[in-house]
C-alpha cells in the first residue's frame, strides 16, 4: 500500500512535469480548459450536491459548528458563481509572456522583464470546497501547476470538483497533472507538501490563524500568507460626515467574518462629538459591541442600547471576526497613522477625509497591503480589485502583497535583446 510520503512524492513529480507543459501552453488552450470547466460545473450540479451532502451529513454528525457547516455547502448559487469565475478568467488577457519595461542601454542591448509562471504552488485550505475551483482556475490561467490539499470535512466535495477540473484539462489538450488534489485526509500530507522544495515553488495557506502559523513555521518553501485582518477606518478632520457614517457602518457590519471587515475605528478629536453619536446609534441598533478608550466612552455612553466596554491594550491588536469594534479618539492624522502602523495587521486600512494632502500622506505612510481613501475596507478583495478572482490575500512584502490574483502567481525574469553586442 502506498505511504503518504510516496503519494506526495508522486504528486510532486507529476506537478513538476505538468508545470513545464503549462508554462508553454497557449492562451487558446488555457481559455478552452476554463470554459469547459465552467460548462461541466453547470452540467453537474446535481451530482456535485450528492457528494457535497455526504460531507455535510458527516460534519453535522460530528458536531461541526453551524457556520462552518454552512461554508461547506455547494448550493446552485455557489456553483454558478464558480462557473462565472471560470468564464471571466477565460475572457481576461493572458499576461504570460508579456514583456514590460524594455529599455535601450548605451551598449546597444535592450533590457526588459518577461512575466512567467511561478511553476508549482501548493495550496492548503479549510472548509470551503469552492476554493478548489478558485485555485484550479487561477492556476490554469497563470500557466502553473498546483497541488491542492483541502480540509478533511470537504473531502468528497473536493474530489468531485477536482475530477471535473482534470476532465476539463484533458479535453483542452492540457496535462491532467496540472491540478491535483491530495486525496487523503492524513495530516502527514500537509507536512510533506510544505517540505518539497524540489517540486513545490510556493505554498499558499488559506484558513485559520493556527493553520497559517503552523505552515509559516514549518515550511521549507516560500509562503504567501496573512495571519490576521485587523483593519481600520480613520475618520479625519475634515470629512464628509454622511460618507463617514456610511463607510464605517459598511466596513464593520456588512459581514463580520471576512478578513477585510474593519475591527478598529479611529476618529479625529475635532469631529468625534458629531460623528460618534451617529455611528454609535447604528452600531447599537445592530448589536455591535464597542470597546472604547475613555474619550470615546464619554461621547457614546448616552446612546440608548449601546453596548460599551472599556478597551484594553489587546483590543487594539484584535481581529474579532464578530460584532465587536474597538473605538479610539485620536488627535488627528499623525496619531491615526502611528496607531495603525503599531497595531494593525497591515492588511487594509482606510481614511475618510476631505483633505487631499491628508489623503496622500495616509496612502504614503500607512504600511499596509491595501490602503484606501473614502472607501470601505470590505473592497479589499481580488474580484473587487478587478483581478477576476483571488487565491488569497498576502500581508507579506516580498513578491505578492494584497489580494493575490493571476499576476501574484507569476514571476518576472529579465530578458535581453541584442544584435551581436559584446561587453567591452
Amino acid at each position: 500500500m502506498e505511504t503518504v510520503v510516496e503519494l506526495m512524492q508522486k504528486l510532486g513529480a507529476q506537478a513538476k512535469t505538468a508545470s513545464a507543459l503549462m508554462a508553454k501552453a497557449n492562451t487558446a488552450s488555457k481559455s478552452a480548459a476554463l470554459r469547459r470547466l465552467s460548462a461541466l460545473l453547470r452540467a453537474n450540479v446535481e451530482s456535485l450536491q450528492t457528494e457535497n451532502a455526504k460531507d455535510i451529513a458527516r460534519a453535522t454528525a460530528t458536531g461541526l459548528a453551524a457556520p462552518l457547516v454552512d461554508r461547506l455547502k455547494l448550493t446552485p448559487k455557489v456553483l454558478e458563481t464558480c462557473a462565472e469565475g471560470c468564464d471571466q478568467l477565460a475572457a481576461m488577457p493572458d499576461v504570460i509572456g508579456e514583456i514590460i519595461g524594455m529599455k535601450q542601454q548605451p551598449s546597444g542591448i535592450r533590457v526588459g522583464q518577461m512575466r512567467v509562471p511561478i511553476g508549482v504552488f501548493g495550496m492548503i485550505f479549510e472548509s470551503r470546497p469552492n476554493v478548489t475551483i478558485e485555485a484550479a482556475s487561477l492556476s490554469i490561467k497563470s500557466g502553473n501547476a498546483c497541488i491542492l490539499r483541502g480540509g478533511s470535512e470537504a473531502i468528497e466535495s473536493n474530489k468531485a470538483l477536482a475530477k471535473l477540473v482534470q476532465q476539463a484539462l484533458t479535453e483542452a489538450g492540457l496535462p491532467a497533472g496540472a491540478v491535483q488534489l491530495v486525496q487523503t485526509t492524513d495530516r502527514e500530507a500537509v507536512g510533506q507538501l510544505i517540505a518539497m522544495p524540489q517540486y513545490v515553488d510556493v505554498i499558499i495557506p488559506r484558513g485559520g490563524k493556527s493553520l497559517i502559523e503552523r505552515i509559516s513555521r514549518e515550511a521549507k518553501v516560500p509562503v504567501i500568507k496573512h495571519l490576521d485582518g485587523n483593519c481600520h477606518v480613520y475618520v479625519d478632520d475634515p470629512c464628509d460626515m454622511d460618507m463617514a457614517v456610511k463607510v464605517a457602518d459598511n466596513a464593520k457590519t456588512s459581514k463580520y467574518s471576512p478578513c477585510n471587515a474593519t475591527e478598529g475605528l479611529l476618529v479625529a478629536r475635532a469631529v468625534a462629538a458629531e460623528f460618534l453619536p451617529r455611528i454609535g446609534a447604528i452600531y447599537a441598533a445592530k448589536g455591535v459591541e464597542m470597546r472604547c478608550d475613555p474619550e470615546a466612552w464619554a461621547i457614546l455612553e448616552g446612546i440608548p442600547g449601546a453596548n460599551l466596554k472599556e478597551a484594553t491594550e489587546q483590543d487594539w491588536y484584535e481581529e474579532y471576526l464578530a460584532p465587536i469594534i474597538a473605538v479610539k479618539v485620536v488627535a488627528g492624522l499623525d496619531e491615526a497613522i502611528a496607531h495603525i502602523n503599531q497595531y494593525s495587521s497591515h492588511h487594509t486600512d482606510a481614511i475618510i477625509t476631505r483633505d487631499h494632502m491628508h489623503a496622500q500622506a495616509f496612502l504614503r505612510e500607512v504600511d499596509s497591503a491595501s490602503v484606501m481613501v473614502n472607501a470601505s475596507t470590505r473592497f479589499a478583495d481580488g474580484f473587487e480589485f478587478g483581478l477576476g478572482a483571488e487565491i488569497g490575500i498576502s500581508t507579506d512584502k516580498f513578491h505578492a502583497r494584497g489580494p493575490v490574483g493571476i499576476e501574484g502567481l507569476t514571476s518576472l525574469k529579465y530578458v535581453v535583446l541584442g544584435q551581436g553586442e559584446v561587453r567591452v
